[in-house]
Order: C-alpha cells, then structure tokens, then sequence
C-alpha cells in the first residue's frame, strides 16, 4: 500500500466527528498519532472543531491554553462547555477524555475585533530561502518512505534555518516551512492549530540519540482574527529557552509566507534525555 494511500486527510478525520450528549466523539486513525497517543496540535485542533460545533457565532479565536495530563490514545471524547459569553468574548473550556481517563484540558478565548488607538506588528520574521528551495525537514528512508512520527507524513516539511532533530546542536533551534498535504486545510483555523505544534520540540536539536519526550503544557495566542497565507505554507519557529532539571521551556512563533506574525505562543516539554 503506498503512503498516500495509508493517509486519513485531517478534514475527513474532522468530518467523523459524531454527535454524543456531552459534545462529540471521534476515532483518530493511527497515521494522525504519535506513538500510541494523539500530539498535541491535533489536540488543540480537535478541541478547537468541538467548540464550533457545539457553540454558535464563536468570535475569532484568540488564545490556547492547553494541559497534558495524561495520554489520547485512538477513541476520543470531546466535552466543550461555554465558561462565560459576554458582548465581544466568550470563554470555552473543552476537555478531552480518552478510555474513560482526563487526557487534555483546553481553555480557549475568543473575542471579536474592537476599535482602539494602538496597534504593534508582532515579531520580524527571519530572513530565509523559500520553500521551494530549501531541502525536507522530517526525515525519509532510501525508499523514500516516511521516518518521523506517524503524524508527520501529514505536512510537506521544508528546512529553512536551525538544527536538525537529533544533530548534536549547540543551539536548541528549529525554522521550518510547514504545509498541510490536505489542500482543505490551506486557510483552516483548525489546520493551522493542529500544524502549530507539528514540530518536534526544539531541545532535539541538541540530542545525538532518540530519547522519550512529552509535552506538559502548551499555550499560544493568535496574532491576527483572520490567518492567512498564500500556497498553504507556515514558517514555523520554535527556540528552547532553557533545559534542565528534565524539562524544556520553549518559544513557538508562525508567520504566514508573506512574513507576518501570525501565532506566538510557549510550551514546556518533560525531556528523558
């Protein structure tokens, strides 16, 4: 069977969710997991579509905030509760149940536009070639066949500055363009989140050998109400601040291919290395 052919685009996967008395349920198929349990952008993602399915006329989405608390394996369950609505925002909370056990905590912000005096860009975009020039980034066998998590094969990864995953690296770094294979997902909210977090964490830049991680905690917030960009490609950046002690703090941040910022966000990582 070829890779393609072994692939469950995210807008199927999304179109499977079923309705239940809490909120909904989906099977996640193995191609979407890593490992044995659901990564943390599709997490975000499937908690981000719950809440628009079971809550009318959301504003845009603002901010994230994410708790890991333990594994989503392949069936899951989604219960969105609305915490509080008021003119402009509105407060979601959706956890994420899998074999019966919390496994993720969402807290999502939304909050409609509203005039004022100030306006900021957010952080420049680094100077790098475009996709169509720089090499992979997720790594592929003499068959050509895919070698990252399971999860991965999901996105066209191009290399734009930084270390690579397990390069002994001095600097925990990671630039990559990021696209959704899904041609559906090119201007998805819900596409963008789940490629938010696609990239490995980026204090395996300095690992010389595999080694478990698992991230903890993750948040970000959305730079704009409407993200956007052209051919569906992201540049995605995540530095690590500090590791030790077996954990990492990092820092995440997309722009769209036109260099606007688009997403800045944090994430610690428990590290077994």
């Amino acid at each position: 069977m070829s890779e393609s052919a072994e692939r469950t685009p995210l807008s199927e996967l999304l179109a499977g969710f079923t309705a239940t008395e809490s909120g909904h349920r989906v099977q996640v198929p193995a191609d979407w997991l890593q490992g044995r349990a659901v990564y943390g952008g599709l997490s975000a993602a499937l908690a981000l579509h719950s809440a628009h399915g079971a809550l009318d006329a959301l504003p845009p989405l603002r901010s994230v905030q994410l708790t890991f608390i333990g594994p989503a394996g392949s069936d899951v369950e989604l219960r969105p509760v609305l915490d509080r609505r008021g003119k402009s925002t509105a407060f979601v909370s959706v956890d994420i149940v899998s074999d019966g056990r919390l496994a993720v905590r969402a807290a999502l912000c939304f909050g409609a536009a509203r005039d004022s005096r100030l306006a900021a860009g957010g952080p420049l975009a680094p100077a790098v070639s475009g996709p169509e020039t720089s090499d992979p980034f997720f790594r592929r066998g003499v068959d050509g066949r895919h070698l990252g998590p399971n999860f991965a094969q999901h996105f066209n990864s191009r290399h734009a500055a930084g270390g690579l995953p397990m390069s002994g690296a001095d600097a925990a770094d990671f630039t990559v363009w990021l696209q959704h294979k899904d041609t559906a997902m090119a201007d998805s909210l819900v596409g963008l989140v789940a490629l938010a977090d696609a990239l490995p964490p980026a204090a395996m830049a300095s690992f010389v050998e595999p080694a478990p991680i698992s991230t903890m905690t993750w948040m970000f917030d959305l730079l704009t109400g409407d993200p956007r960009t052209d051919d569906g490609w992201w540049l995605c950046r995540s530095t690590a601040d500090a590791t030790r002690d077996g954990y990492s703090s990092q820092a995440m941040t997309i722009w769209n291919r036109a260099g606007e910022p688009v997403v800045a966000g944090r994430q610690n990582v428990a590290i077994f290395y």
